[in-house]
Protein backbone atom coordinates (compact mmCIF):
# COMPACT_ATOMS: atom_id res chain seq x y z
CA UNK A 1 0.00 0.00 0.00
CA UNK A 2 3.00 2.30 0.23
CA UNK A 3 2.70 2.78 -3.53
CA UNK A 4 -0.18 5.16 -2.71
CA UNK A 5 2.41 7.58 -1.25
CA UNK A 6 4.77 9.83 -3.23
CA UNK A 7 7.66 11.44 -1.32
CA UNK A 8 8.11 15.08 -2.35
CA UNK A 9 11.48 16.74 -1.63
CA UNK A 10 12.91 20.21 -2.23
CA UNK A 11 16.63 20.47 -2.95
CA UNK A 12 19.33 23.07 -3.46
CA UNK A 13 22.97 21.99 -3.06
CA UNK A 14 22.14 19.10 -0.73
CA UNK A 15 25.17 16.85 -1.24
CA UNK A 16 25.80 16.47 2.53
CA UNK A 17 22.23 15.28 3.13
CA UNK A 18 20.22 13.95 0.21
CA UNK A 19 21.83 10.51 -0.02
CA UNK A 20 20.90 9.60 3.58
CA UNK A 21 17.34 10.80 3.00
CA UNK A 22 16.89 8.78 -0.19
CA UNK A 23 18.29 5.60 1.37
CA UNK A 24 15.21 5.50 3.62
CA UNK A 25 12.86 5.93 0.66
CA UNK A 26 13.79 2.85 -1.36
CA UNK A 27 10.24 1.56 -0.78
CA UNK A 28 8.76 4.41 -2.84
CA UNK A 29 7.64 3.63 -6.38
CA UNK A 30 8.11 7.28 -7.39
CA UNK A 31 9.89 10.22 -5.72
CA UNK A 32 9.34 13.80 -6.92
CA UNK A 33 12.20 16.24 -6.36
CA UNK A 34 11.91 19.98 -7.02
CA UNK A 35 15.43 21.32 -7.43
CA UNK A 36 16.31 25.03 -7.34
CA UNK A 37 19.12 24.63 -9.90
CA UNK A 38 21.75 23.07 -7.65
CA UNK A 39 25.32 23.72 -8.79
CA UNK A 40 27.01 20.99 -6.73
CA UNK A 41 26.71 17.21 -7.19
CA UNK A 42 23.11 16.99 -5.95
CA UNK A 43 21.74 16.12 -9.39
CA UNK A 44 24.34 13.38 -9.84
CA UNK A 45 23.27 11.77 -6.57
CA UNK A 46 19.60 12.00 -7.53
CA UNK A 47 20.36 10.35 -10.87
CA UNK A 48 21.55 7.27 -9.00
CA UNK A 49 18.00 6.51 -7.83
CA UNK A 50 15.80 5.30 -10.73
CA UNK A 51 12.52 6.14 -8.99
CA UNK A 52 13.48 9.81 -8.60
CA UNK A 53 11.98 12.34 -11.02
CA UNK A 54 13.62 15.78 -10.93
CA UNK A 55 11.89 19.01 -11.89
CA UNK A 56 13.82 22.26 -11.74
CA UNK A 57 12.32 25.63 -10.83
CA UNK A 58 13.97 28.89 -9.86
CA UNK A 59 13.37 29.48 -6.16
CA UNK A 60 11.15 32.37 -5.11
CA UNK A 61 9.37 31.15 -1.97
CA UNK A 62 9.02 27.84 -0.19
CA UNK A 63 5.26 28.03 -0.66
CA UNK A 64 5.52 28.29 -4.43
CA UNK A 65 8.11 25.50 -4.58
CA UNK A 66 5.97 23.11 -2.55
CA UNK A 67 2.79 23.88 -4.49
CA UNK A 68 4.68 23.42 -7.75
CA UNK A 69 5.82 20.05 -6.47
CA UNK A 70 2.26 19.01 -5.60
CA UNK A 71 1.29 19.49 -9.25
CA UNK A 72 3.70 16.68 -10.18
CA UNK A 73 2.35 14.19 -7.63
CA UNK A 74 -0.10 11.64 -9.06
CA UNK A 75 -0.76 9.52 -5.98
CA UNK A 76 -3.44 9.99 -3.34
CA UNK A 77 -0.93 10.64 -0.56
CA UNK A 78 2.09 12.96 -0.32
CA UNK A 79 5.04 12.59 2.04
CA UNK A 80 6.62 16.08 2.09
CA UNK A 81 10.25 16.04 3.22
CA UNK A 82 13.13 18.46 3.48
CA UNK A 83 16.37 17.08 2.04
CA UNK A 84 17.76 16.54 5.56
CA UNK A 85 14.81 14.53 6.91
CA UNK A 86 15.75 10.89 7.53
CA UNK A 87 12.82 8.55 8.16
CA UNK A 88 13.24 6.08 10.98
CA UNK A 89 12.41 2.43 10.31
CA UNK A 90 9.73 2.73 13.00
CA UNK A 91 8.06 5.60 11.14
CA UNK A 92 8.08 3.72 7.82
CA UNK A 93 6.39 0.77 9.52
CA UNK A 94 3.87 3.06 11.24
CA UNK A 95 2.99 4.81 7.99
CA UNK A 96 2.45 1.47 6.28
CA UNK A 97 0.30 0.09 9.10
CA UNK A 98 -1.73 3.31 9.22
CA UNK A 99 -2.45 3.31 5.49
CA UNK A 100 -3.28 -0.40 5.45
CA UNK A 101 -5.45 -0.43 8.60
CA UNK A 102 -8.98 -1.19 7.38
CA UNK A 103 -10.47 -1.01 10.88
CA UNK A 104 -9.72 2.68 11.43
CA UNK A 105 -10.93 5.54 9.26
CA UNK A 106 -8.00 7.30 7.63
CA UNK A 107 -7.57 10.98 8.39
CA UNK A 108 -6.58 13.58 5.82
CA UNK A 109 -3.21 14.52 7.28
CA UNK A 110 -0.70 13.31 9.87
CA UNK A 111 1.80 15.25 11.99
CA UNK A 112 5.20 13.74 12.75
CA UNK A 113 7.59 14.70 15.55
CA UNK A 114 11.28 15.38 15.00
CA UNK A 115 14.43 14.13 16.64
CA UNK A 116 17.08 16.77 16.02
CA UNK A 117 20.59 15.47 15.30
CA UNK A 118 23.95 17.24 15.43
CA UNK A 119 26.33 15.50 13.03
CA UNK A 120 24.29 12.32 13.45
CA UNK A 121 23.96 12.45 17.25
CA UNK A 122 20.29 12.65 18.35
CA UNK A 123 19.48 15.24 21.01
CA UNK A 124 17.12 14.72 23.93
CA UNK A 125 14.85 17.53 22.76
CA UNK A 126 14.47 20.25 20.16
CA UNK A 127 12.64 23.48 19.46
CA UNK A 128 11.18 21.95 16.29
CA UNK A 129 7.41 21.47 16.53
CA UNK A 130 5.69 18.49 14.88
CA UNK A 131 5.06 19.02 11.18
CA UNK A 132 2.28 17.69 8.98
CA UNK A 133 4.26 15.72 6.41
CA UNK A 134 1.82 12.98 5.33
CA UNK A 135 -1.40 14.21 3.75
CA UNK A 136 -3.94 13.72 0.99
CA UNK A 137 -2.92 15.68 -2.07
CA UNK A 138 -6.41 16.72 -3.19
CA UNK A 139 -7.21 18.27 0.21
CA UNK A 140 -4.01 20.22 0.78
CA UNK A 141 -2.28 23.44 -0.24
CA UNK A 142 0.66 25.46 1.08
CA UNK A 143 0.37 29.10 2.17
CA UNK A 144 3.00 31.65 3.25
CA UNK A 145 3.91 31.86 6.94
CA UNK A 146 6.76 34.27 7.61
CA UNK A 147 10.04 32.94 6.21
CA UNK A 148 8.59 29.51 5.58
CA UNK A 149 5.37 27.78 4.57
CA UNK A 150 2.28 26.41 6.28
CA UNK A 151 0.33 23.41 5.03
CA UNK A 152 -3.45 23.77 5.03
CA UNK A 153 -5.35 20.49 5.02
CA UNK A 154 -9.07 20.64 4.37
CA UNK A 155 -10.08 17.83 6.69
CA UNK A 156 -9.15 16.02 9.88
CA UNK A 157 -5.55 15.61 10.99
CA UNK A 158 -3.86 13.44 13.58
CA UNK A 159 -0.41 12.48 14.73
CA UNK A 160 1.99 9.56 14.34
CA UNK A 161 4.17 8.32 17.18
CA UNK A 162 7.50 7.60 15.49
CA UNK A 163 10.11 10.24 14.66
CA UNK A 164 11.85 11.80 11.69
CA UNK A 165 15.53 12.52 12.26
CA UNK A 166 16.34 16.11 11.29
CA UNK A 167 20.03 15.68 10.47
CA UNK A 168 21.40 18.66 8.54
CA UNK A 169 25.13 18.31 7.88
CA UNK A 170 25.66 21.32 5.63
CA UNK A 171 28.49 23.70 6.48
CA UNK A 172 28.21 26.59 8.94
CA UNK A 173 28.65 29.10 6.11
CA UNK A 174 25.67 27.57 4.27
CA UNK A 175 23.62 27.67 7.49
CA UNK A 176 24.46 31.35 7.99
CA UNK A 177 23.54 32.10 4.38
CA UNK A 178 20.14 30.45 4.80
CA UNK A 179 19.49 32.09 8.17
CA UNK A 180 20.20 35.53 6.75
CA UNK A 181 17.53 35.01 4.10
CA UNK A 182 14.97 33.47 6.42
CA UNK A 183 15.40 35.89 9.31
CA UNK A 184 14.98 38.96 7.12
CA UNK A 185 11.56 37.68 6.09
CA UNK A 186 10.77 36.72 9.68
CA UNK A 187 11.75 40.19 10.94
CA UNK A 188 9.54 41.84 8.33
CA UNK A 189 6.62 39.65 9.43
CA UNK A 190 7.14 40.47 13.12
CA UNK A 191 7.24 44.22 12.48
CA UNK A 192 4.19 44.13 10.21
CA UNK A 193 2.05 42.16 12.68
CA UNK A 194 0.33 43.94 15.61
CA UNK A 195 1.49 42.72 19.03
CA UNK A 196 -2.05 41.63 19.83
CA UNK A 197 -1.84 39.06 17.02
CA UNK A 198 1.58 37.70 17.98
CA UNK A 199 2.29 34.77 20.26
CA UNK A 200 4.06 35.38 23.56
CA UNK A 201 7.27 34.03 22.06
CA UNK A 202 7.13 36.38 19.08
CA UNK A 203 6.40 39.38 21.31
CA UNK A 204 9.48 38.38 23.28
CA UNK A 205 11.54 38.24 20.10
CA UNK A 206 10.52 41.79 19.20
CA UNK A 207 12.17 42.94 22.45
CA UNK A 208 15.50 41.84 20.87
CA UNK A 209 17.62 41.68 24.03
CA UNK A 210 15.69 39.06 25.99
CA UNK A 211 15.02 36.35 23.40
CA UNK A 212 18.64 35.20 22.78
CA UNK A 213 19.24 34.76 26.53
CA UNK A 214 15.95 32.92 26.99
CA UNK A 215 16.66 30.59 24.06
CA UNK A 216 20.13 29.72 25.37
CA UNK A 217 18.78 28.79 28.81
CA UNK A 218 15.74 27.05 27.34
CA UNK A 219 17.85 24.81 25.08
CA UNK A 220 20.45 23.97 27.73
CA UNK A 221 18.31 23.68 30.87
CA UNK A 222 14.63 23.13 30.09
CA UNK A 223 15.30 20.99 27.01
CA UNK A 224 18.22 19.19 28.68
CA UNK A 225 20.78 20.10 26.05
CA UNK A 226 23.52 20.38 28.65
CA UNK A 227 23.19 16.60 29.13
CA UNK A 228 23.88 16.03 25.42
CA UNK A 229 27.48 17.21 25.75
CA UNK A 230 29.09 19.16 22.92
CA UNK A 231 26.15 18.37 20.59
CA UNK A 232 23.74 20.04 23.01
CA UNK A 233 25.96 23.10 23.32
CA UNK A 234 26.30 23.28 19.52
CA UNK A 235 22.52 23.30 19.10
CA UNK A 236 22.03 25.87 21.87
CA UNK A 237 24.66 28.18 20.40
CA UNK A 238 23.17 27.75 16.94
CA UNK A 239 19.66 28.68 18.06
CA UNK A 240 20.98 31.57 20.17
CA UNK A 241 22.94 32.91 17.20
CA UNK A 242 19.80 32.76 15.07
CA UNK A 243 17.94 34.86 17.65
CA UNK A 244 20.82 37.37 17.75
CA UNK A 245 20.75 37.67 13.96
CA UNK A 246 16.98 38.20 14.09
CA UNK A 247 17.44 40.96 16.69
CA UNK A 248 20.03 42.65 14.46
CA UNK A 249 17.64 42.45 11.50
CA UNK A 250 14.82 43.95 13.58
CA UNK A 251 17.03 46.86 14.64
CA UNK A 252 18.16 47.42 11.07
CA UNK A 253 14.60 47.47 9.69
CA UNK A 254 13.36 49.75 12.46
CA UNK A 255 16.16 52.28 11.93
CA UNK A 256 15.75 52.27 8.13
CA UNK A 257 11.97 52.63 8.20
Amino acid sequence: MLEQITPLILTYNEVPNIGRTLERLTWAKRIVVIDSFSDDETLEILAGYPQVEVWQRKFDTHTEQWNYGLKHVNSEWVLALDADYVLSEELIEEIQSTIENKKVELLDGYFVRFRYCVFGKPLRATLLPPRQVLFRKDKSIYIDDGHTQLLQVNGKSGGLQAYIDHDDRKSLSRWLWAQDRYLLIEAQKLLATPNSELSFGDRLRKQKVIAPIVILLYCLILKGGILDGWAGWYYAWQRTLAEILLAIRLIELERNK
